[in-house]
């Protein structure tokens, strides 16, 4: 078989030096590369092979300039700490999207316009996701679900709304939006719904902003992560239900 080097016109007698630098340089690559790979390798990982035994090695790396520790193989993870600003947040914002449910649970009996039937329920199903994933994230960290309310109850037995205009959450419907919601049908029922949304959206993004002004508030990464897309998705629900109403106009 000819040799595909010479083939090409290449004749390695003439580039020994140059093979051998080639070669040199090849096993450096390939030392470097593998190097890398042991480095992507996880810490408990490393401990095992190292160790050889079967009971894996939890590791805790130290802080710069600081020794790593071992630690014991029953060790598992904890959440983070959080501010006393971000459980009211999560307690807070709970409060806040069930009253949007609420608002979306109207609409199949209230209207047939197919476009707020979309916006509810993209807002009904988001918001009941983003309550499920709230309450697991204050009960992860032994906090309650719901905000202290002294001598008074959030709902009533109908599940409506039953705080005062002083409790509410910044954007939230007073009772007396939530009965001409509740009495609006058709087009009447439709301007509410989407002025009243817009309303029930800003004042989610005041709550964002306002947690992150809060010292110490909002470093959990899984509470930032959460918080930003509320902020991102409610703006994004803000624009479109705008849209909607400059349509109707």
């Amino acid at each position: 078989m000819p040799d595909p080097i010479r083939k090409l016109g290449f004749d390695p007698a003439d580039h020994i030096p140059k093979l051998h630098i080639f070669r040199i340089l090849a096993s450096a690559f390939l030392d470097c590369t593998m190097a890398a790979s042991l480095c992507a390798l996880p810490v408990v990982a490393l401990a095992q092979r190292t160790t050889g035994s079967a009971t894996p090695t939890v590791v805790q790396p130290g802080a710069p300039g600081a020794p790593s520790k071992t630690l014991p193989s029953n060790t598992t993870a904890a959440a983070p700490a959080a501010s006393r600003a971000d459980i009211e947040f999560m307690q807070g914002m709970i409060m806040h999207h069930s009253q949007a449910v609420e608002m979306t649970a109207l609409i199949p009996s209230h209207t047939e316009n197919k476009e707020v039937r979309a916006i509810g329920a993209r807002i009904s199903r988001s918001q009941s996701d983003e309550i499920n994933f709230m309450k697991r994230w204050l009960v992860a960290r032994g906090q309650s679900t719901s905000m202290a309310m002294p001598g008074m109850s959030a709902m009533d037995m109908n599940g409506h709304s039953m705080l005062m205009p002083g409790m509410l959450m910044p954007g939230m419907l007073t009772p007396q939006q939530m009965e001409a919601l509740r009495n609006a049908h058709g087009a009447e029922f439709d301007r509410l719904f989407l002025t009243g949304m817009i309303q029930h959206h800003g004042g989610a993004l005041v709550m964002v902003k306002e947690l992150f002004e809060s010292p110490g508030a909002g470093q959990d990464a899984d509470l930032f992560d959460f918080v930003t897309d509320i902020d991102s998705g409610q703006r994004a629900e803000i624009r479109i239900m705008e849209n909607m109403l400059k349509e109707k106009q």
